[in-house]
């Protein structure tokens, strides 16, 4: 019986994909449950994983461009476990066989011409093809990488983008995080990291300007009252963005261990479509990657992302004095059609706020 392998539903906003890889070879047996293809969409990588043993038959090659529900391959299931074959024995090698030498001809013959050979590239052009063939390397793009391209240039030709910046002092919020982390691993099994604190100063940012938790639809401004957080992840395959939910509602640790296994869903390729929508705001962090500064994109249909960049240790005037602290500087790119500078300047001001004071964000002043 042979049984048809098809690209699955990934989504109800999903038509095609690309074949990333086939885990087995053409011809191979693979079993029940084997997972033996992986297909990538513009969205999140998908599995796809054997129905029934058998004998594999390969339709579709690695890097071609599939449609949901093409069949790229097939599963013989009548087909017994690949054995290993003995190997035939070589046969022997016969007898030499003397054969009487043929007396020469004692009259000179002319020589024989030299065949001609076409000539052959020297050593230089042998160099010079190889060196070519290593300067350039071409691959196609995922339909993730084209995704993001997409979106990326969408956002700018939609919405009308403005960076406003600020520096916070990142002292108090290192200062608490030493203090704590032992405790706090202890306790919840996760680091204390800086995201979480960014998160919920995000959020108390949000309420205190809700003009900056909308989206446009159309003619209309939509505004909403939730506050499911979008955080990047940089991934081989490009930037993800998933959400966490409910961040209001969430505490320090379960923060931080969503950002855990989002991070290792992303690097395993298993993140469900699910995990990347609905996100009201977006937190980008450059500074893991050394960015000192940059001015991030929005992710639509959102309307404002925050940029975090490197911690850099930069004299500032503290009371009428030079002190040493540890900057960071803070970019929130939004789209000017719906927030107005005032709105925006006010929301980083109140990121900074919490920041440099994170004992509000703990007792939620």
């Amino acid at each position: 019986m042979s049984l048809e392998i098809k690209i699955p539903a990934a989504g109800e906003s999903v038509t095609s994909g690309q074949i990333a890889k086939w885990h087995f070879a053409d011809g191979a047996f693979v079993n029940k449950g084997d997972v033996i293809l992986t297909v990538d969409t513009d969205k999140v990588a998908a599995e796809v994983t054997a129905e029934a043993s058998g004998k594999l038959a390969i339709l579709k090659q690695a890097g071609a461009d599939v449609t949901i529900g093409e069949v790229v391959g097939s599963l013989d299931t009548d087909a017994a476990p690949t054995a290993v074959a003995a190997q035939a024995p070589s046969p022997a090698p016969a007898a030499p066989v003397e054969v009487p030498k043929v007396a020469e001809p004692k009259a000179e013959s002319a020589p024989m011409p030299k065949p001609v050979l076409a000539p052959a590239p020297t050593m230089n052009q042998e160099s010079g093809i190889k060196n070519q063939e290593s300067r350039e390397t071409r691959k196609r793009m995922s339909p993730l990488r084209r995704k993001i391209a997409d979106h990326l240039v969408a956002a700018q030709h939609t919405a009308a983008i403005l960076t406003t910046f600020n520096e916070c002092d990142m002292s108090a919020v290192m200062e608490l995080r030493s203090q704590l982390q032992e405790s706090f691993v202890a306790k919840h099994g996760v680091k204390l990291g800086f995201m979480s604190f960014f998160v919920k100063a995000v959020v108390e940012a949000l309420k205190a300007v809700p003009q900056i938790n909308v989206r446009v639809e159309g003619e209309e401004i939509v505004s909403q009252h939730y506050f499911d957080v979008g955080v990047a992840v940089g991934t081989e395959k490009g930037l993800v963005v998933p959400v966490i939910r409910g961040a209001d509602e969430k505490s320090f640790a379960q923060i931080e261990k969503d950002i855990i296994a989002y991070a290792t869903k992303a690097k395993n390729g298993q993140l469900a479509i699910s995990d990347l929508t609905g996100g009201v705001f977006t937190i980008s962090n450059g500074g893991v990657y050394g960015s000192m500064l940059s001015t991030p994109i929005i992710n639509p249909p959102q309307s404002a992302i925050l940029g975090m960049h490197s911690i850099i240790q930069r004299p500032i005037a503290v009371n009428g004095e030079v002190k040493i602290r540890p900057m960071m500087y803070l970019a929130l790119s939004y789209d000017h059609r719906v927030v107005d500078g005032k709105e925006a300047v006010t929301f980083l001001v109140r990121v900074k706020e919490c920041i440099e004071n994170p004992a509000r964000l703990l007792v939620g002043a």
